[in-house]
């Protein structure tokens, strides 16, 4: 039996092997992630950094190798497990906002917590909150099919970081974004990581993006060739 990893790694993962219908995108990779780290998966695209983020938060199983999360095993939960480790500890955004058309950008943002059992004050307080910081108040009572992308882009930002997650997962946040749009949400998503002691897992193929990490990890045709790096963070303006 494997001992588990150290401490102080929220995420661990070892050799960890994953194909899609016969084809490999993930070819024995190791990785671990600090408690409160900002880490960005970096490299090409079908390089495996969304196949990787899909295995470190649960969302699909490995076929061989380890994942731990707080020094406990994700790789032998069942889907149900994976499913509520995911709900309950993990927030996620992709580079296609997931919103509930039904529902209010302020109903979208506020629904994690309604679910996890906080009151409706606070939860829609914490919605109003983020949607500022986020510079979309302006969308609170709209829907989604009435707003453009970016917008909705921003209000699932919202929506993972409201709860305020023990590990946010991003794969590719901001394409949809232009770049002074990028720039911003980074600075939000990597800025409230820092400040609310979240882990920050983010998947992107722009180095300019990648130096608002802590450390950066390259994947090439689903390996890691070289051991992961320190990169001189970005400068986050006063007021983020």
């Amino acid at each position: 039996m494997s001992a588990a990893p150290p401490d102080n790694d929220v995420l661990w993962a070892r050799g960890i092997v994953k194909s899609h219908q016969g084809t490999p995108a993930l070819r024995d990779v190791s990785i671990a992630v600090r408690e409160g780290e900002v880490l960005a998966i970096t490299g090409a695209r079908g390089s495996g950094k969304s196949t990787l983020i899909g295995c470190l938060c649960a969302l699909l199983p490995v076929d061989s190798g380890e994942v731990w999360f707080n020094s406990s095993p994700v790789h032998t939960l069942s889907r149900a497990g994976r499913e509520k480790l995911r709900r309950d500890r993990f927030g996620f955004v992709g580079s296609q906002p997931q919103l509930v058309p039904e529902l209010t950008a302020r109903e979208n943002v506020a629904l994690p917590l309604l679910l996890a059992g906080s009151g409706h004050k606070a939860a829609y307080g914490a919605a109003d909150d983020w949607l500022e910081r986020l510079d979309v108040t302006d969308c609170a009572k709209r829907r989604p099919t009435e707003l453009i992308q970016s917008q909705r882009q921003r209000i699932a930002v919202a929506r993972a970081l409201a709860p305020l997650p023990r590990v946010v997962f991003a794969d590719d946040p901001t394409a949809p974004l232009h770049r002074e749009a990028q720039d911003q949400v980074l600075r939000i998503l990597t800025s409230a990581a820092r400040s609310h002691q979240l882990t920050l897992v983010l998947a992107t193929h722009d180095p300019e993006l990648a130096k608002y990490a802590d450390r950066t990890v390259a994947l090439v045709d689903g390996r890691t060739p070289a051991p992961a790096t320190p990169v001189r963070r970005a400068a986050v303006p006063a007021g983020h």
